[in-house]
């Protein structure tokens, strides 16, 4: 059963001074890159006097590896849902107790209890998203709601695609496009995927995170994407379209942990805290353009991304969309051998 904190009004004043005065100093944040509203963080900054360093990463695994290694200085961490339990389970998160937090009323009923953190003792919602495929539709006029724009490329799109290397979303995209389910360990389908990859490789012009000004500039037509990177291409060249795969398409989320040896815990907590407010979820959603999963945040977000196709998804999409999930070890380790041959 949830636990939830109660206080009278004096108590709660209180318990909010005594949070200032411990607030005053710093907060180190490892985040993905551009993803972070600088409104937000001064809106924190200013609330709390500390001051707080970002420090950029680019994939799950960079971010898992180096954490690990310690002596990192950090005390904030965005890993990805299929990458929480991981943390979890090699002890490199602090049970910080959101469940028991002031703002964890506010987090949407979906997102109160999952798989990857039972009753939410870690982490809390940043962002929810989805991987399907970005075109720009003036290059390209057939059908972009297909795994086909990457792994079976047109004519008129090869030598112009770019694959972003998040190595789990890319084989998970070509395990659904040959029709086998996510995670699956079943040897013949991770063959077809094997084989799938390193036949489109040749097709594509690079496999760089770096996709929206690359696509806004014209040196990429399309090429795999994440829905909130999708919209703001959108926004700026209309004729750029996110398409949603008919084979299947993966759901995700990032979620704020507090890492295990941070240094400034207790700032840390109220960062956690803080991203469970509507108004600061909903400002940060209108920098990096995605879903947060905080009840209530819709009533401050942008009015573009009120009906924007890229972050609703479409009725007739919804039944093809499968959760992210975190592979069974002996899974993820044939994922990894088949993600090194294709970088070779």
């Amino acid at each position: 059963m949830r636990r939830t904190l109660t206080a009278t009004a004096a108590g709660l004043a209180m318990l909010a001074s005594a949070n200032i005065a411990s607030a005053e100093g710093v907060l180190n944040i490892y985040n993905w890159g551009n993803y972070t509203s600088p409104e937000m963080i001064k809106k924190f900054e200013d609330e709390f006097k500390v001051k707080v360093t970002i420090t950029d990463y680019d994939s799950n695994d960079t971010a898992l590896a180096k954490v690990r290694q310690g002596g990192h200085g950090f005390d904030i961490v965005v890993p990805s849902q299929n990458y929480v339990a991981i943390w979890i389970s090699e002890g490199l998160l602090l049970e910080t107790r959101p469940d028991q937090m002031e703002n964890f009323k506010n987090v949407a009923e979906e997102w109160k209890g999952t798989e990857f953190d039972p009753g939410r003792h870690y982490t809390v919602p940043w962002a929810m998203g989805t991987v399907g495929v970005v075109v720009n539709t003036d290059v390209y006029k057939g059908d972009i709601n297909t795994w086909g724009i990457i792994f079976d490329t047109p004519d008129e799109l090869k030598g112009k695609v770019n694959v972003v290397p998040e190595m789990n979303d890319v084989i998970d995209a070509a395990v659904l496009y040959n029709g086998g389910k996510k995670c699956t360990g079943d040897k013949e389908i991770l063959k077809k995927v094997r084989d799938t990859l390193v036949a489109a490789k040749p097709n594509w012009v690079a496999m760089e995170y770096g996709t929206i000004e690359k696509m806004l500039a014209g040196d990429f037509s399309a090429g795999s994407d994440w829905n909130g990177s999708a919209l703001r291409q959108r926004l700026k060249n209309p004729a750029i379209h996110f398409g949603y795969p008919k084979e299947g398409f993966v759901n995700w989320s990032d979620n704020v942990g507090v890492i295990k040896d941070a240094k400034n815990v207790e700032n840390a907590k109220l960062f956690q805290n803080f991203m469970m407010d509507p108004k600061n979820a909903a400002m940060n959603s209108a920098f990096h353009r995605y879903a947060n999963g905080i009840a209530g945040s819709d009533e401050f977000m942008p009015e573009d991304m009120k009906d924007a196709p890229e972050v609703n998804v479409p009725e007739e999409f919804k039944a093809v969309g499968v959760p992210s999930q975190t592979c069974a070890p002996e899974v993820q380790e044939i994922y990894t051998r088949i993600w090194t041959e294709l970088q070779k």
